[in-house]
């Protein structure tokens, strides 16, 4: 292959030879995380020109594949069975078959199985070609309007209490936006250890269930949106992104920037609910905290 043809911007179609599968070759295939839509036509291609695919869930990889189309020798590669699944697909690549790694959604190895079969792989000098595509992490941040350089994506944090508050604990000053993973019946107690530990006036952003129908992304402080949960304003349903913004350097600054807001929207005649929600979404103050403070002015006047 040339230079010229190694640098060519867009490859349009499949290689030369006709095909996107190579054997001997794993393909780390992202797919969608909750829209079927979202798969993309490589990936598709790939998963139907592969001779086996390697997936968390067998049953849950057959809702993709039944969509499209597609009947193949399907491998549990989970966290239970990974390292042993590993040294039986080294065995089977290294003779030259093709295989697919597919996670339940979203980008293999992210905070899902695939490092140690990748690694495996490697180290035998087999070749792993990643096939890109939806990742909730990097989905939600695009979205959140919260710094994304740098970020830091934990994943999922500890289960247990006192691990979950240790873990917070030592993340607290990074300088940088705090990227997690959450369950829903770990939800609530998963926010009120970021506020404790990261300071509750922290900006935050929660999305829940990304690309789906019921689609949703609640901003403000830790407070906020750990007091909106328990309202019942976002559901404790679906999967969950926590986004927490990096610490704030200089508070006064802040508060300075949120007072001169307030002034303007009060002065604009906006409903103090409104102003609220708005302030809140835009610096470390709470809802909760905006909404007095509205009052307060108003009441002096």
């Amino acid at each position: 292959m040339s230079d010229r043809e190694e640098g060519k911007a867009f490859d349009r179609s499949p290689d030369g030879a006709g095909r996107w599968v190579e054997p001997g070759t794993l393909y780390v295939v992202a797919t969608p995380i909750g829209n079927l839509a979202d798969i993309s036509e490589r990936a598709a291609s790939v998963l139907r020109g592969v001779d086996l695919i390697a997936c968390e869930d067998t049953r849950h990889a057959r809702v993709l594949l039944d969509h499209l189309g597609v009947r193949k020798e399907l491998v549990a590669v989970h966290e239970h069975n990974e390292r042993e699944a590993s040294a039986s697909l080294v065995e089977r690549l290294g003779q030259g078959a093709s295989a697919a790694l597919i996670s339940d959604a979203g980008t293999p190895g992210i905070s899902d199985p695939g490092q140690l079969l990748v690694s495996a792989l490697t180290g035998e000098g087999i070749a792993v070609s990643p096939i890109p595509g939806p990742s909730a992490v990097i989905a939600a941040l695009s979205a959140s309007g919260l710094p994304a350089r740098p970020f830091w994506f934990e994943g999922f944090l500890p289960a247990q209490d006192k691990a979950r508050r240790d873990r917070l604990a030592a993340l607290a000053a990074v300088e940088a936006t705090l990227v997690f993973y959450e369950a829903p019946h770990r939800i609530a107690k998963s926010l009120a250890a970021c506020a404790e530990q990261l300071g509750d006036g922290r900006r935050a952003v929660v999305a829940r269930e990304l690309t789906k129908r019921f689609e949703q992304f609640a901003h403000g402080s830790l407070a906020s949106v750990l007091a909106d949960l328990q309202a019942g304003e976002i559901p404790a349903r679906g999967e969950f992104v926590v986004m927490v913004g990096p610490p704030v350097a200089a508070v006064g600054t802040d508060t300075a920037e949120a007072d001169a807001l307030i002034d303007a929207l009060v002065a604009e005649g906006v409903a103090p609910k409104s102003i609220a929600r708005v302030v809140s979404r835009t610096t470390c103050l709470s809802r909760n905290e905006v909404y007095a403070e509205v009052l307060a002015r108003r009441g002096a006047k």
